[in-house]
Formats: C-alpha cells, structure tokens, sequence
C-alpha cells in the first residue's frame, strides 16, 4: 500500500494532528535505518508499516484514561507498542510515563537514542525480566509480539506484576490460545477487536488467578 495512503488511514483512525504525524516520521526513519543491523520488525512488512505496526499498537491508546499514571511495555524490540502510545498520550494531553523493557542491549540502546530524538517521556530498561526477581510496579502493560500466551499468564502470575490493566495483543490463533488457557487460568478480561485485522484481537487482562 502506498504510504501517503497509509498515513491517510492512520489518521482517518486516529484523527492526530500534523505534529503528532511529523513524530512517527521520524520514528520510521529512525526505525528503518536500525532494521537494517537490528532485525527490530520483519522486512517484508516495513512497506506496510503504518498500519501493521503504528496503526495496529495506536489501539491501545483508546483503553487508557486520566488515571493511569505509568505504562510498561515489556519485550520492546522495537519501541512497539510502547514509543506509539508514548506519542499517542502525548496528542492526548495524558501525562503518561512509560518504561519500555528489552533483554537486548542493542534494542535497548536504539530505544534510548530514538525516544530522546522523539522527545518523549520515556525510561528504557534493559534486562531479562523472566531471569530478575524484582517485581514490577505499572497501572497498564502491553505485551506485543513478545511470548506465547501461556508463557506471558505465567509471568503476570510468578512475578505479581503490579497492574490494573494488561493488553497483550493476539493474532490468527489468538482465540483458541484464550479457550486454552481458560481451562487453567481464571482470567477478568475484555476482548476488543482489532482494527487491522479481523482475525487478530487485543486482550485486556483485569485479573488472574490459577485454578
């Protein structure tokens, strides 16, 4: 899809102002150049990258209100969801301090230059967060292309994750993924659509226990 065209379906979503588009420019400049060293996203979908990726992490912005104080990506890579939705609570006016979280030393090096080029409120941690002990304090989570659903309910689980609210994006098998872990799991949750893709969903997670 052409990238004017792209941008124009972007903002038909979101409707943000020519600042906030300027912003995510430069952050696909930034994000392109670094691909070429750092594999942050797959090549074959950086021609579709505003809607496969800005469009598709914007969504969570809808979901976060007033109140929610810090927002923890975990498994970064890229900045995505997390330098997105730092953006987005920009364009509205929510004073939002988000920490992203990546093992990688290069990715967590690429995330500090970009968000300072960004200008964005941001802390970038680097460390494995299945491997350290310390719990981990945020009022929202994402969780991106990160780890397979059962592996993320295990970590909300053993690390007491401190949260009110956590997204973690699901694509194809996303459904039959939830169907299982419910028989495990007694999940709180709500399930909102995706929309860039009718087979894909993002699950908000309110509470978990183990059966």
């Amino acid at each position: 899809m052409d990238k004017t065209i792209q941008i124009d379906t972007f903002n038909r979503f979101t409707q943000v102002s020519r600042e906030t588009i300027r912003s995510l420019i430069k952050y696909e400049d930034l994000l392109i150049k670094a691909n070429k060293n750092l594999n942050l996203i797959g090549k074959s979908t950086i021609k579709d990258i505003w809607i496969r990726h800005f469009l598709d992490s914007v969504q969570v912005i809808d979901f976060i209100d007033k109140n929610d104080k810090t927002l923890v990506d975990i498994g970064s890579g890229a900045g995505l969801p997390g330098i997105i939705l730092a953006i987005g609570a920009k364009e509205k006016n929510i004073s939002l301090k988000v920490q992203l979280i990546d093992k990688s030393k290069k990715k967590t090096n690429f995330l500090k230059e970009t968000t300072k080029k960004l200008n964005l409120n941001i802390k970038v941690i680097c460390k494995n967060i299945f491997e350290d002990k310390k719990e981990i304090f945020g009022d929202v989570f994402v969780a991106r292309a990160f780890k397979p659903l059962p592996e993320i309910l295990k970590l909300i689980h053993n690390k007491e994750i401190k949260y009110k609210k956590f997204f973690i994006f699901l694509g194809k098998t996303g459904k039959k993924e939830l169907l299982l872990a419910s028989k495990s799991w007694d999940i709180k949750y709500k399930k909102h659509m995706s929309v860039t893709s009718n087979d894909s969903l993002i699950l908000e997670i309110n509470n978990l226990e183990k059966k």
